[in-house]
């Protein structure tokens, strides 16, 4: 392997809009190729945004949220991602994407989905998240092993995983035997575990440095670590299921 840089982008969407989402993708895959990075990382399903509402709020309150969400998921292959595929090329960086992922065999059966998009614009890998965690499942499909692939790159042997499959020991061993060399993990922006009234949350952003350097130790590899952000606009639109929500 040769030294080359990369950018983790802990960044927020244009909140369950993936058109602006998409356009805003293109204009950091140019800014991070304008600095010098031959990789930049996504967190988990950047376009169009993380299904937070499952955490804060009753399913029963969340109808019309999981409706704007499936109206934005991407489709793999897709006119969306053709878009961030020519922004790879055209920059010739290799870009590695979290997005929600819809099928024309259904008009609600989503998946967490990441792809890894070469810098000639190739789609190299299409993982879905083999299981969603916890309050996830209110949203998500399981997805399988296929995307459980080490992709051979100019930069080196690149993996990855999403959110709490960097916790799966099989999960990274696979990638692991195949002789990775480069991972990326992906995250959300928060994800609570209990209502604060009840108890904390563990430090979350501990656990994830545990987990992200135990992985490069045991597999002799680096770790991208790229979590969400959430801005204001996603917090005002989120607030309104009210204060008990917002309090989680």
């Amino acid at each position: 392997m040769t030294p080359f840089k990369t950018a983790a982008a802990h960044v927020a969407p244009v909140f369950l809009d993936a058109p602006k989402t998409v356009a805003k993708a293109c204009s950091l895959i140019e800014e991070a190729a304008r600095n010098g990075a031959a990789l930049i990382a996504f967190p988990e399903t950047y376009i169009p945004a993380f299904p937070l509402w499952s955490a804060v709020a009753a399913p029963i309150h969340n109808h019309e949220w999981f409706k704007r969400l499936a109206a934005s998921a991407l489709r793999c292959p897709g006119p969306e991602l053709e878009r961030i595929a020519g922004a790879a090329r055209r920059h010739g960086v290799i870009v590695s994407l979290g997005f929600n992922e819809g099928t024309a065999d259904s008009v609600g059966c989503l998946w967490n989905s990441n792809v890894l998009i070469g810098e000639d614009g190739a789609i190299l890998n299409h993982h879905r998240k083999l299981v969603p965690t916890f309050w996830e499942k209110l949203t998500w499909a399981n997805g399988d092993g296929a995307g459980l692939r080490v992709c051979e790159t100019p930069l080196g042997r690149i993996g990855m995983l999403i959110c709490g499959e960097n916790t799966n020991p099989l999960a990274r061993f696979a990638l692991m035997a195949q002789g990775e060399q480069v991972h990326v993990s992906t995250y959300p922006p928060v994800w609570p575990t209990r209502d604060p009234k009840g108890g904390g949350n563990y430090d979350l952003a501990s656990a994830i440095r545990i987990r992200a350097g135990a992985h490069s130790f045991e597999a002799k590899a680096f770790n991208i670590v790229a979590s969400g952000f959430m801005d204001a606009a996603m917090r005002e639109e989120l607030a309104t299921l009210g204060k008990d929500a917002m309090r989680v």
